[in-house]
């Protein structure tokens, strides 16, 4: 398997793999950019077929523990049922970021620390109590990078619990 740095990887022999494929063509928050008019916009379609694949490679993978991570997935990618939800306020952090695992032969990621007063990490449209759009926070989490990064309580819990 060649991954995004270019490089060949023989996964046949591990024990234990936990993947976080590029999400911007399979992630549910953009569907709204698949289609223009009602009409299924064809290079994008291409890319989330060939965005799905790389995912699929994982999942098959012969190995006895796999974790594939990524966000909630659009019904048009037609992706397995992820196996739960998982969200940085329950290991520590003051965010809730609906994150996904497909999970084989690992059980399920338990809660480490719950925090009870948390905020939306990405402002999705959220609206406050009076029903208005939450404007931008100030915050760094827009930068795609950024966003796309995995919770530091999140990895450690699955290090704790899997490794």
């Amino acid at each position: 398997m060649t991954t995004m740095d270019g490089c060949a990887h023989d996964i046949g022999s591990w024990d234990l793999l936990i993947a976080y494929p590029p999400c911007t063509y399979l992630s549910n928050a953009g569907a709204v950019r698949m289609r223009v008019n009602g009409e299924i916009v064809p290079e994008r379609y291409a890319k989330m077929l060939e965005a799905k694949a790389f995912f699929l490679n994982f999942w098959d993978a012969a190995i006895p523990k796999i974790c594939v991570e990524n966000p909630v997935p659009m019904k048009l990618c037609e992706l397995p049922l992820y196996t739960q939800i998982v969200q940085p306020y329950e290991h520590g952090h003051p965010y809730s970021k609906r994150t996904c695992l497909w999970l084989k032969g690992l059980p399920k990621l338990e809660p480490t620390n719950i925090v009870e007063n948390h905020v939306p990490y990405v402002n999705g449209g959220c609206k406050d109590a009076y029903g208005n759009y939450m404007r931008f926070q100030g915050r760094k989490e827009r930068d795609p990078k950024i966003r796309a990064k995995t919770f530091s309580g999140i990895a450690a819990a699955m290090a704790e619990q899997w490794g």
